[in-house]
């Protein structure tokens, strides 16, 4: 049976602190309580919360480091729920989850913006259909016609009338001739394969669609002031796409299969059947969304640090901390990803790029490996000191 306990903090008391481990969060009952994450930038990230509010929920829900300070601004009562308590508590209660899952979306895309403005150092690109069209000319610039492809009809089917259209529609007309691009519109399919270097969705294309990768790995990213920021490099069980599916608005950015990709596809109809049959499932997704919402949150705090070699090591210890090793992990531990894709996830210059690479390689905390070039940590525990403390010094 679930119980659950009540717990009081007095007015100027701390109920979570920035890199503390917590394996609960809190509900509130009364009272307000002043929430600053990680990364916050001019005022940003600080939320005022009141009944009904959650707090600590990413971190504690993610199994990570608290990214918040959360300080009571006056008496406060509050529900304390362990994360193990969790599954049980949504199988009692499906609007908790519900708000849940619609507060991380919420969060997820104020976070992507913020991310956004400051890795690419310009404000959001717009999000009117033109913008599709730039990503399927970025594309085919760069001498990949299959991603291309796909851009460019979904630019035709915004039914935008300029001059870019007949550009578009001369050159899709020539690239489906040989793309091998799958899926330019939605089908019944609960599951999709999709060939490498393959676009699933474009950044700002209507669509309502979540995605569970069953095998490979997709990339997310987006194209900006002519050149692509990797967000992050998804793989097997990770869930994306969930925040045009929860909000309906278009998406924030582009899903682009990294290797050959399994997919398994679930729109509005099967996800409002989960909600009320399959909690385990929703309690995965809240899950997923807490982790890639404290990634996020973690990169945002990365751009603020200026040194690029530096910036790079953060972002690598980033990964060793979502793989979430035991403590003290001290052996070789090998990352499915190069000293280029690290450079593209930090948004480095394009100029200084193959320089900072360069650098990077002959860093101490890691080794590459011979035939893919992939990156291999010598001393994970060592690394995340490293970078702990060169996050320190920007905040």
């Amino acid at each position: 049976m679930l119980q659950l306990s009540f717990v009081n903090y007095k007015q100027g008391s701390y109920l979570t602190v920035e890199g503390k481990v917590a394996d609960r969060f809190f509900i509130i009952q009364v009272g307000k309580v002043r929430c600053e994450r990680q990364g916050a930038v001019s005022g940003s990230g600080v939320d005022i919360l009141g009944p009904g509010d959650f707090v600590g929920v990413v971190s504690c829900m993610a199994g990570m480091s608290q990214i918040e300070n959360s300080l009571a601004m006056s008496d406060v009562v509050a529900i304390a729920v362990r994360r193990d308590q969790y599954p049980e508590l949504i199988k009692q209660n499906t609007p908790i989850a519900m708000k849940m899952i619609r507060t991380f979306a919420a969060r997820m895309r104020g976070v992507n913006e913020m991310l956004m403005h400051r890795t690419a150092a310009a404000a959001a690109a717009d999000s009117n259909p033109n913008s599709i069209f730039n990503v399927g000319a970025f594309y085919d610039h760069q001498h990949k016609p299959d991603i291309a492809a796909f851009a460019y009809y979904q630019f035709l089917k915004t039914g935008v009338r300029n001059q870019n259209t007949e550009i578009a529609k001369r050159r899709f007309i020539e690239l489906r001739k040989t793309t091998k691009a799958v899926y330019f519109e939605p089908t019944a399919d609960m599951t999709r394969r999709y060939p490498e270097e393959t676009m699933v969705f474009c950044e700002n294309q209507s669509g309502a669609e979540m995605f569970i990768i069953q095998s490979g790995q997709v990339k997310i990213g987006k194209v900006v002031d002519g050149k692509e920021v990797t967000f992050a490099i998804l793989k097997k069980g990770d869930m994306f796409g969930e925040m045009a599916l929860l909000e309906n608005k278009p998406r924030s950015a582009s899903a682009i299969a990294n290797e050959d990709c399994i997919l398994m596809v679930v729109n509005s109809q099967n996800f409002n059947q989960m909600v009320t049959t399959q909690p385990q499932m929703i309690a995965r997704l809240t899950t997923t969304l807490a982790e890639r919402l404290w990634s996020m949150s973690r990169q945002l705090t990365n751009t603020r640090i200026n040194d690029p070699i530096q910036q790079m090591l953060d972002m690598l210890a980033l990964q060793v901390e979502k793989a979430k090793l035991p403590p003290n992990f001290m052996r070789d531990y090998r990352i499915g990803l190069t000293a280029q894709d690290l450079a593209d996830m930090c948004g480095l210059p394009e100029k200084e790029k193959l320089q900072y690479v360069y650098e990077f390689r002959k860093d101490s905390h890691i080794k590459i490996e011979p035939d893919t070039q992939k990156l291999i940590v010598t001393d994970c525990a060592e690394l995340i000191k490293h970078a702990a403390f060169a996050r320190s010094k920007v905040r």
